[in-house]
């Protein structure tokens, strides 16, 4: 005998609706797994773009398609309510709810590109504020250029950028993000002509469009702490291993600061080690045991120095893509 209730669900007895199926009389959509759900709203889909983005795309779609149709949403979110928008963006940029700040930034160029008049200043005053480093502006500029052009708005937008951050903490930006996606700072500053609030931000301006020839021109002029600093990054180029290891230690400079040549060598790197924070430690490990840091009963491996605990280190080996990551998996740090 034929079951028919198994395909069909009656009254006396309740089947489950196959996935490949919608529940009768409801509102279900079909899904990019092949099955149906129920749909989000487009803002709660913006919060889902603005938190998850689409790097890598999922299982059942391909980050293209996945970029196209969230882009279509955020498009309507911007047409029904721009300044929700913006809010939203800096809402989750800078509560830390997302693991990369990519999206954020897409959407707020499209806002600042795609929005009215009010939206658009917003946009552009958020700046600032969501895009916190020299990586973040370049990541902004090269997203923008999809949606506008280089208008009065996003010139004033940029030079705020510049102009409005201490010049300990400007110097830190130019010196450690100086180029990405085919930006750098002197195409920035060259296209916003931002007037310098200080003599020290005139300085840091012609050394990031200029060089060192610009910085000469006012040596005199600028504070000493910043000159030292911009000194030492230019003469680490012509120094040995173990002298650009002191002055990375005196001048607390980063991984980005230092020539190429000289991260081949094992001291640079543990000096280095002393201020690397935990996101740049997992992502060097490989290049550090292969340069010959980490290796068995070395005080690098150490966990004061900073590398995470004996567990934590095997988790993060299996994550390494570098050419050293077979040679680090080899080694035991013996735990305290």
């Amino acid at each position: 005998m034929q079951d028919l209730s198994k395909q069909f669900a009656t009254r006396l007895r309740r089947i489950v609706t196959p996935q490949a199926e919608p529940i009768p009389d409801s509102a279900q959509i079909p899904n990019s797994a092949g099955g149906f759900t129920w749909a989000v709203d487009q803002w709660a889909r913006l919060d889902r773009f603005l938190v998850l983005g689409t790097e890598g795309g999922t299982y059942y779609i391909a980050e293209r398609a996945l970029t196209q149709e969230n882009a279509r949403s955020v498009v309507e979110c911007i047409a029904a309510d721009g300044p929700r928008v913006v809010s939203r963006v800096v809402e989750i940029s800078t509560s830390g709810r997302a693991p990369k700040n990519d999206p954020a930034l897409f959407v707020l160029a499209m806002a600042a590109g795609l929005g009215d008049d009010i939206t658009r200043a917003l946009a552009l005053t958020a700046l600032r504020t969501v895009a916190r480093t020299g990586t973040h502006l370049f990541h902004w500029l090269q997203y923008v250029k999809a949606f506008r052009g280089w208008g009065r708005g996003i010139r004033n937008a940029v030079g705020r950028w510049y102009t409005r951050q201490a010049p300990a903490e400007l110097a830190y930006q130019l010196l450690k993000y100086q180029t990405r996606d085919g930006w750098a700072h002197r195409d920035a500053l060259r296209l916003a002509h931002p007037k310098a609030p200080s003599v020290t931000h005139d300085l840091l301006f012609r050394y990031a469009v200029k060089g060192w020839d610009g910085v000469i021109e006012l040596k005199g002029a600028a504070d000493l702490e910043f000159m030292e600093r911009i000194e030492a990054v230019q003469a680490l180029r012509e120094m040995a291993p173990n002298d650009a290891a002191r002055v990375i230690r005196i001048y607390r400079l980063t991984r980005e600061m230092i020539p190429t040549e000289l991260l081949n060598h094992a001291g640079v790197w543990e000096a280095l080690l002393d201020r690397m924070p935990l996101g740049a430690l997992v992502r060097n490990l490989g290049v550090m045991s292969k340069v010959g840091l980490l290796v068995p009963g070395s005080d690098a491996a150490h966990p004061e120095r900073g590398l995470p605990s004996t567990n934590a280190v095997a988790r993060f080996i299996g994550l390494q893509t570098h050419t050293g990551r077979v040679a680090f998996r080899r080694i035991r740090i013996k735990s305290l």
